[in-house]
């Protein structure tokens, strides 16, 4: 007589409600909890200070002088030059510039590597009537002042030229310079404060995801091993199934650092909202302030919602994962530095988006998963992303998100009931064959 085949019980684990019941407890205890308030109140002031900076860099330099030594070949070129340069540099407020008339090219450099002059400007007229012009900068001059000298420089041989050779009508040239913003023969073009509000706001992005992404994945994964060392795991794990638990656990956490976020990010936008009557009243008209918020579309808001939940769901499920392969919180940043280098590289190429313009490196970087939400929302920031691009990006994200919900569901149940050991690859590797 054959005996009965031993059936093996199966558990029931619908996603709700215990998954919900995970995430609510997660999210009261975190909102509740001394370091959300003690963090928040310290991001919001950081973001308030990031907006109020281009006012509080244009009231620090409106009391400053900046002197300038000026060097030419005869008397007359060099009082055009000064006239013109001090016209141009001094039209928008801020720091005040000085124009210094030295006798000679020694004196100039000297004064210039003794902080006496901040710069110094060598100009001469070749017999040919050219303008020939050499700037020496010294440490507090910076590009944007340099590029303002170039065009001062232009308009000087302009003048000087007019003045030698008379003809009724003649004018300055007006320059405008465009930045290419998109991809291909669709791109549009925009202003030079247009694009440089673009930057403005892809670096906060860029800085934001960033550390929302990491504080609040190390927040899980320390979720996990508070659970561990305390013993409350055993209990949890009985009443509830390890994709459960997962799952409660991200929603949650994400929810309160989504509340965070607003929360840092609603006066700031306030602020930046008002910046040109804030600097209006504080500088005078012609304060020479730039929107920033002018670049920030809803399409752009919408990208960096859909980036960081998804960037948020990919770290917080490898950080759930490889915190409960950890006993005890100090063994935490065993785990936590190498998933913190991965995101600091993708932040890093970020950077270099908006900086140095877009490499075959870069763009490949804006496909990966765990450097798309950084790479590509900077990407988006200076409007250099065909929409097949931003496509290919999320659904490869998405993807990636399921494949590691499953391997981290694996390994967060095997990890969870293993105490007094330290985490090892063949301890990954194994959780994520066996489940």
């Amino acid at each position: 007589m054959s005996e009965p085949s031993a059936s093996v019980p199966t558990r029931d684990e619908p996603a709700f409600p215990n998954t919900s019941h995970v995430a609510t407890r997660e999210y009261r205890e975190l909102v509740r909890s001394r370091i959300f308030h003690v963090s928040t109140i310290t991001l919001t002031l950081i973001a308030l200070i990031v907006a109020l900076l281009p006012i509080g860099a244009k009231l620090l330099e409106r009391g400053g002088s900046t002197r300038i030594a000026v060097v030419a070949s005869d008397a007359a070129l060099g009082d055009r030059t000064a006239e013109t340069l001090l016209a141009i540099l001094n039209q928008n407020g801020g720091a005040r510039f000085e124009m210094v008339r030295v006798a000679n090219a020694t004196d100039a450099s000297n004064g210039v590597d003794d902080h006496r002059y901040d710069a110094a400007i060598l100009t001469e007229r070749q017999p040919t009537g050219q303008i020939v012009t050499q700037v020496q900068l010294g440490e507090t001059m910076g590009n944007d002042t340099l590029t303002q000298l170039s065009l001062g420089m232009f308009g000087v041989a302009v003048l000087d030229y007019a003045s030698r050779n008379p003809a009724s009508g003649f004018q300055l040239p007006d320059t405008q310079i465009l930045r290419s913003a998109g991809g291909g023969s669709g791109g549009t073009e925009v202003s030079s404060a247009t694009y440089a509000s673009r930057l403005i706001v892809g670096a906060v992005f860029g800085i934001l995801i960033f550390l929302t992404i990491v504080i609040y994945g190390m927040w899980v994964a320390a979720g996990v091993v508070a659970e561990k060392s305390s013993r409350v795991m055993e209990l949890l794990i009985s009443a509830a199934s390890p994709r459960q638990l997962v799952l409660g656990k991200v929603l949650g956490i994400g929810l309160a650092g989504a509340t965070q976020v607003a929360i840092v990010l609603t006066p700031a936008i306030l602020v930046l909202l008002l910046e040109d009557r804030i600097a209006t009243a504080l500088l005078g008209p012609g304060a020479g302030i730039a929107p920033s918020l002018q670049a920030l579309s809803p399409s752009l808001l919408g990208a960096f919602v859909v980036y960081y939940v998804l960037g948020f769901a990919l770290y917080a499920l490898v950080y759930a994962a490889a915190g409960s392969l950890v006993s005890r919180p100090e063994d935490l940043q065993i785990i936590a530095l190498p998933l913190s280098l991965i995101a600091i590289l993708g932040y890093l190429q970020a950077i270099l988006a908006l900086t140095g313009g877009i490499t075959w490196f870069i763009r490949l970087a804006s496909y990966i998963p765990f450097w798309s939400p950084f790479v590509m929302l900077t990407r988006l920031s200076v409007g250099r992303v065909a929409p097949i691009e931003l496509a290919i990006s999320v659904a490869i994200l998405l993807a990636t998100i399921l494949v590691t919900a499953v391997i981290a569901v694996r390994i967060y149940g095997a990890g969870v009931l293993l105490y007094g050991q330290r985490p090892g690859i063949r301890a990954y590797v194994n959780a994520a064959r066996k489940g």
